[in-house]
């Protein structure tokens, strides 16, 4: 096999110093996870790079594509572990260099020699390794001001190694070192696309999605599970929770004026989602919304929503143009399931003209005639949990969590 080992650069987690080690092992731990069930690789990991061995099985591209996916990876490089041998060094430059089969193309030798016994300094090195290239490579021209491609040659006490690519990785911090948030999971775009931006960021999710059997179908509960999956690519495994809803719902739209029944409904999740936040120990709550995008996420409609509940709301779209938040699904992977046609629950129970600027006086007005506490302690004790992964998936009642 040619490359043996990928180099994995931490990125931001350089700038940590005295905890720098809990980011290292949650990285290293989410970057097994993300291998499963690949065989044959081990990782080694120390304060400024990790290293993962490779067999000769093992299909390294694939490796490259789970790692480089994972939160807190800044890039990836297969490279090529070989003795130090000078002749050993420049069979490997080649070997390297062969990677780059264009015809007209530039390349430069790079060299850090941290084994300062080495005998050959880095100048003549770079010398004697671009010599072997541009015979080894007849396509090859050297350039050392702007080259197309860069050689890199670590000279260390240990062995010398060798790379070309630096595949980009995910950035951000390592999905579980930045506290735990509830995501309100629609089945939607933008919904998705928040708990990426957040997990980014080195926070772990759980999800809780609601659907209103049967004004909601299989169909679109299944689109939720499947979004779950693709976001737990990145973070190892999603809590989903899935909580009944057709009976609050049905009970807005005979209780509360229809132009009013969107911002209602809004508050009655919120204030389901409150509870089941507390009760996994997140700190705070994420949502997809984005500022005038509807007329549930305008100013007006967020004060009068947000006034039923306390905890912190998370809202990582809140300014991006909806082709921005498109092309953000697109690349993470959710977009396709997204825009299947399969409504959730609040889609299905629009109103004609909902208001835009609700009074919270009045809303709360209107709910007041009513008890909807029981019916959120029922919903919650009727939620269904699942533990999703890429792989496989596990279900669980709520009150198995407690």
């Amino acid at each position: 096999m040619r490359y043996d080992q990928l180099l994995v650069r931490y990125g931001e987690l350089t700038l940590k110093s005295g905890n720098r080690h809990t980011f290292v092992n949650k990285l290293k731990g989410n970057i097994k996870h993300a291998l499963i069930p690949l065989i044959g690789y081990e990782v080694h990991a120390n304060r400024d790079r990790m290293y993962i061995h490779l067999s000769d099985e093992i299909d390294v591209e694939e490796v490259i594509r789970r790692v480089s996916r994972v939160f807190g990876v800044h890039s990836v490089s297969p490279v090529m572990r070989v003795d130090k041998e000078i002749e050993t060094v420049r069979e490997a430059a080649v070997v390297v260099a062969q990677d780059v089969d264009e015809e007209g193309k530039t390349f430069k030798i790079d060299v850090k020699r941290s084994d300062k016994s080495y005998p050959m300094e880095t100048f003549e090195l770079q010398q004697v390794l671009g010599g072997a290239v541009l015979n080894g490579i007849d396509h090859l021209k050297v350039n050392v001001r702007q080259p197309d491609y860069r050689i890199q040659v670590e000279i260390r006490r240990d062995a010398a190694y060798l790379y070309s690519r630096v595949i980009k990785g995910a950035g951000g911090l390592p999905v579980g070192t930045g506290g735990k948030t509830l995501l309100m999971l629609s089945g939607g775009i933008d919904s998705p696309v928040a708990g990426i931006e957040v997990m980014k960021r080195g926070v772990t999710i759980e999800a809780i999605h609601f659907h209103s059997p049967p004004f909601t179908s299989d169909e679109a509960k299944q689109k939720v599970i499947d979004l779950t999956r693709i976001m737990a690519e990145t973070a190892g495994e999603i809590k989903l929770h899935l909580v009944p809803f057709t009976d609050i719902q049905k009970t807005i739209h005979k209780v509360i004026p229809e132009n009013m029944t969107m911002t209602s409904t809004r508050r009655m999740m919120l204030a389901i989602a409150e509870q089941v936040a507390n009760q996994i120990g997140a700190q705070a709550i994420v949502n997809g919304e984005n500022l005038g995008q509807v007329a549930s996420q305008t100013l007006g409609s967020m004060h009068a929503i947000n006034a039923v509940t306390s905890m912190p709301i998370l809202r990582p779209l809140l300014t991006l143009d909806k082709d921005e938040i498109i092309l953000k699904a697109k690349d993470i992977g959710t977009f396709e399931t997204s825009i299947k046609p399969f409504e959730d629950c609040c889609t299905i129970f629009t109103p004609k003209n909902p208001k835009t600027n609700p009074k919270l006086e009045k809303v709360e007005k209107f709910e007041s005639k009513y008890n909807f506490d029981t019916m959120i302690q029922e919903a919650i004790a009727n939620t269904e949990v699942m533990t999703l992964t890429k792989e496989r998936e596990a279900v669980q009642g709520f009150s198995e969590l407690l």
